[in-house]
């Protein structure tokens, strides 16, 4: 994936759920358009069983998908992130470390699926539902040319779809 292309990194505490979703459908929606990555604060240190069932059902590799730590993006030699979302409250009020290409930051809260407990069935609608919300918000990133927009506009950008009712 060129370096030309803008990162974007999404982030959760744990890394594991919703964050993972996120990474596996900008790198499928918008590939060859941008570079996919996610990270954590505090990573669980595997993805979630529910993520890469859903993952798999949709016929994504989970193979490249793991669960690490934001510092994995403050390095020398860390990929360039231009932007990088919020997918949790607890991420999104959290002191972010600098990241390497200083990007714009979104807040796009989602509930967590993985607080969801009872039947394999019960934890992939609550997969499932997590997808469709962010689903619609990257439809709504890559319907725009958001490479493009001033650092201002694409903050505020970010925000407004952050607020769509698609939020679960």
């Amino acid at each position: 994936m060129p370096d030309s292309l803008p990162g974007v990194l999404v982030l959760c505490t744990g890394n594991s759920a919703r964050s993972i979703l996120g990474e596996a459908m900008l790198a499928t929606l918008g590939a060859g358009r941008l570079r996919a990555y996610s990270a954590g604060s505090k990573p669980k240190g595997v993805p979630h069983p529910g993520a890469l069932r859903l993952l798999a059902r949709r016929g994504i590799d989970t193979a490249a998908f793991s669960s690490k730590s934001w510092n994995t993006f403050t390095a020398p030699g860390a990929p360039r992130i231009d932007v990088a979302i919020t997918v949790c409250d607890n991420a999104a009020q959290e002191s972010c470390p600098v990241f390497i290409g200083a990007p714009v930051k979104g807040h796009w809260g989602l509930p967590d699926p993985a607080d969801v407990h009872g039947t394999d069935a019960d934890v992939d609608a609550a997969f499932e539902a997590t997808w469709q919300a962010l689903e619609v918000r990257v439809h709504r990133l890559l319907a725009a040319r958001f490479e493009d927009m001033t650092q201002a506009k694409l903050t505020e950008f970010l925000s407004a779809i952050g607020q769509m009712d698609s939020a679960a």
